[in-house]
Parts: C-alpha cells; sequence; structure tokens
C-alpha cells in the first residue's frame, strides 16, 4: 500500500509546517562542573518553542478527519507557548483563532499571538489554570463552530512525542541515554519522549522537573513561581501516563540564574523553563557520573520573556 502524504488545505501552509521538529541535539559543556549534558533545541522550531509539534499534530489530524471547516474556530487556554504555536498554523492553514490567556502571562506573548491575526481573551485565573480550561468548553458548548485542541487531555500530544521527539532524540544521540528529564505542562512532552526512550532501553531514568515553589508531583502545594509554562498549578490528566522514576525540584532563582548563564556563556537566548531543565539535568549527571548521557529540552525563546525579571537590570 501506498503511505498517502498529508496536503494542507491551503499550500502555503506546507512551508511553516515543514520547518517543525528534527531540532538538533547538542552538547552543553559545563567546564567547571566537569559535565556534558545533551539539550534538544526546541526553541528554533519556527514560533520558537516545542508546542508547535502539539499544534501541528492536533490540528494536521482534525483537519484530515473533517473536524475543521472554512467557519472553524480554533479555542485553547494557553499560558502563551501552545497559544503563538495555535496562531501561527492557524494563519497558514486558514483558520480563525482564540486564545484564553491568563492576565497573568507576559506581554510579549499577547503580542505575538495578536500579530499572528488571533483574538486574545484575558481571564483572571486567581493562580487557577483551570479557570481558562472551563470557559474554553463553555464557549464551545455555546457555539459549534470553536474546536478544541485539548492540549491537556488529548492522547495525540502523548503519540506525537513518543513517535517523532523521542525517536530524533535516540537517532541524534546514537548511544544509551542514562536519564531524560523535562518539566511539565501539559504532560504530553514528558509522557511521550519517556515512553519512547524506556521502550528503547528500560534502565532509562525518567524524571519531571518541578519548581521548587510548586512541587505538586512531590505532595507540596501550588504556590507562586517564576518559571512560566510550567506547573501550573494542576496535574494534568496526560502526566499520569509517564513513567516517571521521580521529581528534581529546582528554584525559581537558580531558573533564573542558570537561563542567564545559558545566553551569556553559551550564547543560547532560551527562556527561563529551559533553565530549570538544564538546572535538573546538571543535577542528575553530576549524580550519575560522567560516563551517563542525561538528555534534556531547551523549549523556548527568549523573546517572550523581555517584560519578565529575567531582562531585569542587575
Amino acid at each position: 500500500m501506498t503511505e498517502t502524504v498529508y496536503q494542507p488545505h491551503r499550500p502555503r501552509a506546507a512551508a511553516v509546517l515543514s520547518l517543525i521538529g528534527n531540532t538538533p541535539l547538542v552538547p552543553l559543556v559545563f567546564q567547571d562542573e566537569g559535565v556534558t549534558i545533551h539539550a534538544k533545541c526546541e526553541f528554533l522550531n519556527p514560533s520558537g518553542s516545542i508546542k508547535d509539534r502539539l499544534a501541528k499534530t492536533v490540528l494536521v489530524d482534525a483537519e484530515q478527519r473533517g473536524l475543521l471547516t472554512p467557519d472553524s474556530i480554533i479555542l485553547e487556554c494557553s499560558s502563551g507557548n501552545t497559544g503563538i504555536a495555535l496562531s501561527m498554523l492557524g494563519a497558514a492553514m486558514g483558520y480563525r483563532v482564540s486564545i484564553l490567556m491568563s492576565e497573568g502571562a507576559s506581554v510579549e506573548r499577547r503580542h505575538l499571538i495578536r500579530q499572528l491575526g488571533a483574538e486574545l481573551i484575558l481571564f483572571q485565573s486567581e493562580g487557577r489554570y483551570q479557570t481558562g480550561i472551563d470557559m474554553s468548553r463553555e464557549m464551545a458548548a455555546k457555539d459549534s463552530r470553536y474546536f478544541l485542541p485539548r492540549q491537556f487531555e488529548n492522547e495525540l500530544n502523548v503519540a506525537d512525542h513518543e513517535h517523532t521527539t523521542g525517536q530524533e532524540i535516540l537517532r541524534q544521540l546514537g548511544q544509551p541515554v542514562a536519564a531524560f528529564v523535562t518539566g511539565y505542562g501539559t504532560g504530553g512532552t514528558l509522557a511521550g519522549i519517556g515512553k519512547a526512550l524506556k521502550a528503547h532501553d528500560p534502565a532509562t531514568k525518567v524524571y519531571a522537573m518541578e519548581p521548587a515553589e510548586a512541587a505538586l508531583l512531590a505532595g507540596e502545594c501550588p504556590c507562586c513561581h517564576m518559571i512560566e509554562g510550567v506547573a501550573d498549578g494542576f496535574l494534568p490528566p496526560l502526566l499520569q501516563g509517564a513513567p516517571l522514576d521521580g521529581e528534581v525540584k529546582v528554584s525559581s532563582r537558580d531558573a533564573m540564574a542558570m537561563t542567564k548563564r545559558l545566553h551569556r556563556e553559551f550564547g543560547l537566548l532560551v527562556g527561563t523553563s529551559s533553565g530549570a531543565n538544564v538546572t535538573a539535568a546538571l543535577q542528575l549527571a553530576r549524580e550519575l557520573g560522567p560516563d551517563r548521557r542525561v538528555v534534556t529540552l531547551l523549549c523556548d525563546r527568549a523573546e517572550r520573556y523581555f517584560s519578565t525579571a529575567l531582562f531585569a537590570h542587575e
């Protein structure tokens, strides 16, 4: 049987779709610590974050199954990156997009979403991300034009990372992965990559990075932290399927310091969650020893953090 090649309804969408995924995996050499870790550069996706993968997978699937029609409106609650990714692909694929976002999200994320032609609806979360999710469901129940990607519960989120991101890591590293660590927002990345690595080598350890101020998996209560896009005050359903071996707690202060170090010592303009991931990976690398390979993710770019404490003058 000949495999059917997906052709987007709008031919011009093929350009941006082709740029998503197959990001490089690079070694980060920390000479002072005597440690090298490996980081997958997800900030090189076209909208600047790993969430481009989710947006592509869900929207292409919906289009192929006829769930998206010319009058459809893509509606999602997002802390920023997923909203930007959906807005980018909505523009290229010819669909209207509405994004629900907490008023506390950085202003740069708002600008990027609006610049891509999407509608931005701000809400007061009072620390509860679930508020926006509930709003999206209520809006969809009243208007059949709305299509909900449901990033926190859509199994395509997990499957895509299992069959693409995870396989890319295995192919690019070409050597045993001792440990993989990353933060969680939807839980899809952690679950999907974790499954891929464990299937290849059951000895690989998979860890969740959590803000020390909001370590929910460790049984602690959610609190304020400055690592945007992770640990949004609840445990997402997709995280339940993640093959976790443990958690690594990282303070906001350490995450910010490492992010600036990545900027100034490595020339990598990444966001705060990337700094948190690298901090966790370094901790694991020290514990496991110099011959054990630890992999993590550089999730997004720095330009969406200009108005945050990350760029405060010292």
